[in-house]
């Protein structure tokens, strides 16, 4: 879809048999396509329609003639959502997903019902990973070298990575295309300076923070900064590591899909 000049390659999987349903919009962690998801989309209940893209520059999405920002990203998936015709919709951010998220729910507030914030922190104002960790988020590598996905696995993704590596280069590269190396460094950047820290209270929505006991992209101190700092909010803290959620989405899936039901 052409969105305010950018194309997006955009998902929709249409909600099974009637139902009324709000649907829910993903946004995807950094450097991966929106087929990432997939597992987690499978362990959805099939009355619930869910929507998914790409951002400029990663899987199917072509590469943008400019650098975007998460500030003026958010109404740009605004725009998507009313050409695809909803008025509202739930929102799940996973890791670098979770930053735009935020920013989408407090930006677009009128056009989001719930929000759903997994794996995920405040930007540039968090607690940092240890410098080991950030060094090895700083190229694409692990999204293009299974082997290397699997080599680094335990140290950057913990949880279950940590006694079987292999399943992260499954995770990694069964589902998910490879764009140009360009488009992860412009989603590096689109984080550059942004931090919703400061305007965690403009986040009014009802909002499930999901977070692993064991990441160590994302440690868990940041989850319930955010519950500290956005009102209605609630915390859910399981015992895994930052791909819990498409490794472990049996488990996952119903402890979301009730939040959005209530």
């Amino acid at each position: 879809m052409d969105v305010r000049g950018r194309c997006l390659r955009v998902s929709v999987r249409r909600a099974a048999g009637p139902g009324s349903r709000v649907p829910l919009l993903l946004m995807n962690g950094i450097g991966a396509s929106l087929e990432l998801l997939q597992p987690f989309v499978d362990e959805l209940p099939p009355e619930l329609e869910v929507i998914r893209f790409d951002v400029p520059g990663i899987g199917g999405s072509p590469m943008p003639r400019l650098p975007y920002h998460m500030s003026t990203f958010a109404p740009l998936i605004g725009t998507l959502v009313r050409r695809l015709g909803y008025g509202e919709v739930d929102v799940m951010g996973f890791s670098w997903g979770g930053g735009l998220a935020q920013q989408f729910a407090a930006a677009q507030r009128k056009q989001c019902r719930r929000l759903v914030l997994a794996a995920t922190g405040t930007g540039s104002l968090m607690v940092p990973a240890r410098p080991n960790v950030l060094a090895k988020m700083l190229t694409p590598r692990r999204h293009r070298d299974p082997e290397y996905a699997r080599t680094i696995a335990g140290e950057i993704y913990g949880g279950t990575m940590r006694t079987h590596p292999e399943r992260a280069s499954e995770v990694l590269h069964t589902y998910t295309r490879k764009g140009p190396k360009r488009g992860y460094y412009y989603q590096l950047l689109a984080g550059a300076g942004w931090s919703s820290l400061p305007g965690l209270p403009l986040i009014r929505q009802p909002t499930l923070i999901v977070a692993g006991d064991d990441d160590p992209i994302i440690p868990v101190v940041n989850a319930r900064i955010m519950h500290r700092g956005i009102p209605n909010s609630r915390l859910h803290i399981y015992s895994g590591g930052h791909l819990a959620l498409l490794t472990e989405a049996k488990e996952l899936a119903p402890v979301i899909d009730r939040f959005l039901t209530e």
